[in-house]
């Protein structure tokens, strides 16, 4: 399975646990941190806990290695998780707002010819 078609996975699993404005950046031209962004926004910390604890499951079923994570799900409104070519990141509404992650990135990849996709 490509990398790109776990993304996909992904998001899907995602927006199915109620994940709002979930979203893929390409970054495979842009960056060499990683190949793929996936940034979704949870209204609530339960919500945020649930979808982590059953992402795991979501990523070893894709034989996705997690690098690097949060220990635990905090009250900072953002929850990380480095998988090497792909990064996820989880946010509250307010911190998502406040770290515009799509827009950080949009001028940059809109200059290099890509697109965010929705």
């Amino acid at each position: 399975m490509t990398t790109k078609s776990k993304t996909t996975k992904i998001k899907k699993f995602l927006e199915e646990r109620d994940g709002k404005d979930v979203k893929v950046v390409d970054l495979k031209k842009s960056s060499n941190v990683c190949d793929y962004f996936v940034i979704a926004t949870f209204e609530s910390p339960t919500v945020l806990r649930s979808t982590v604890r059953d992402l795991w499951e979501e990523l070893q079923g894709l034989d996705i290695v997690v690098n690097d994570r949060h220990k635990e799900v905090s009250n900072d409104g953002w929850y990380l998780i480095d998988c090497g070519e792909i990064v996820i990141h989880l946010f509250s509404e307010e911190m998502r707002e406040f770290y515009s992650l799509e827009k950080l990135w949009d001028g940059y990849i809109k200059q290099k010819g890509e697109q965010i996709e929705g």
